[in-house]
């Protein structure tokens, strides 16, 4: 029967490790950074937004490249004026259509109109600005989604870290879960023995499923971690979890690192860029003022016959407008202009000056998880020690039951406690770098 009921845990436990692990992907950071350009639906937005720019830029190429437009009309008129008009375009006027009853009753008359028209600009200050207004619009939006992408790159290293994190959990609390179970098997032996009472086995009956949910809430964690990876990657994985090619290390890398703030740095570019276009803009809406300079043509081919060419002429001329006042709109779109100007440039201060405070923040931060690093390995090595003191007295009858739980309970505490702080330093100096970049 005991035989029956360990084939049975057995086959039970192999079960659950299976169902855990049979759908497990292993992948690198690397890797999952190369899936991350192409597959990220952020990144996607963040493109699209800097391809609409774009588009917007390639509009202004009018300022310079000429509008060529071509129509053919038909007309049949009694009009008087539209039918000498017509006659006279298709050049079969005659001394006779001066005839004041012909003038005054004309014979109905068909004309047929080809024209070709070119509007080329010349000059147009206003619009030139804009153009630039364009370019520096589109160099913010590239720049803010080349810094969405190195956002979104420390984001898969943290969620990486937290996988690996998860994976460490569940190892060390499956050797805990192993330790435990051996320990309550030898305290179900002294309590056959006579030489402890219930309460001791039930304490530590009660360990061990304390155990075992944390290692469920761990397993719980690798699956939480996973499908945040897979949603960063805008994968389908249901029911599938990602495993770390490397582990999470027990040490930490400590690097000097540069905490300076950067105006180099893109997202800060991106505000300098945008700045510049309010203030393109705002020059463009006081080049408004100025006159604008535009040369035009058209070639125009007429004939009774539908796409006749019996007759044809041409005119090309400039002009040159100037809006001497429009009820004060161009004065209100520039002062609209220039306060837009001013305000893009006081947020540019403000974001610098709150990339600074984060800046100052995360650099503090470092230090103190560096701290809590040497701390928590400094008390995982004394709580291992203490556990093994306590267990070997345990096993000569020299120490209590609830006094050795407590010391296993500590020790596993410290040891999750310690790669905590590894996660947590390992976190801080990359986004300290990602800041500083």
């Amino acid at each position: 029967m005991k035989k029956l009921k360990y084939l049975f845990f057995t086959a039970t436990f192999l079960s659950s490790s299976l169902s855990f692990s049979q759908d497990t992907l292993t992948i690198s950071k690397s890797e999952l950074i190369q899936k991350l350009s192409d597959k990220n639906l952020q990144l996607k937005i963040a493109d699209k937004t800097y391809q609409s720019a774009k588009a917007d830029y390639h509009q202004s190429s009018a300022l310079f490249l000429p509008n060529i437009t071509a129509s053919h009309t038909g007309i049949s008129t009694t009009n008087p004026l539209m039918a000498f008009g017509s006659k006279l375009n298709q050049e079969i006027l005659t001394a006779s259509d001066f005839n004041p009853a012909l003038l005054n009753d004309p014979a109905r008359i068909q004309n047929f109109a080809t024209k070709f028209e070119i509007q080329q600009p010349l000059i147009n200050l206003d619009g030139l600005l804009e153009r630039q207004a364009a370019k520096s619009k589109m160099d913010a939006f590239l720049l803010q989604t080349e810094r969405t992408k190195e956002y979104l790159e420390l984001e898969v290293s943290k969620s990486y870290m937290q996988l690996q994190l998860a994976y460490k959990a569940v190892k060390v609390l499956e050797k805990a879960n192993m330790t435990a179970k051996a320990s309550l098997k030898l305290v179900e032996n002294y309590f056959k023995q006579g030489l402890l009472q219930k309460t001791d086995l039930l304490n530590v009956q009660v360990r061990v499923s304390e155990i075992e949910n944390q290692l469920q809430y761990a397993k719980s964690n690798v699956q939480n971690a996973s499908d945040y990876i897979a949603f960063l990657l805008n994968d389908d994985l249901k029911g599938k979890i990602y495993k770390p090619a490397e582990e999470l290390e027990n040490t930490i890398a400590i690097e000097a690192i540069n905490t300076s703030l950067s105006d180099n740095r893109k997202d800060i570019q991106a505000m300098s860029k945008s700045s510049e276009a309010y203030a393109k803009m705002m020059q463009s809406s006081k080049m408004a003022f100025l006159p604008r300079l535009n040369a035009f043509g058209s070639y125009e081919i007429y004939d009774k016959n539908f796409l006749g060419t019996s007759a044809s002429g041409y005119v090309v001329g400039a002009q040159l407008s100037w809006n001497v006042f429009d009820g004060y709109k161009s004065i209100g779109k520039y002062k609209k202009a220039k306060v837009e100007s001013q305000k893009s440039e006081t947020e540019k201060e403000q974001y610098k000056a709150q990339s600074q405070l984060e800046l100052n923040k995360i650099n503090r931060q470092l230090k103190d998880a560096e701290n809590k690093f040497n701390l928590s390995q400094l008390t995982f090595e004394q709580s291992q020690e203490g556990f093994r003191i306590r267990q070997n007295r345990f096993t000569q009858g020299l120490e209590k039951t609830t006094d050795l739980l407590q010391s296993e309970t500590q020790m596993i505490q410290k040891e999750l406690e310690h790669l905590q702080s590894v996660f947590e330093y390992n976190y801080t100096k990359q986004y300290l770098q990602f800041l500083t970049k």
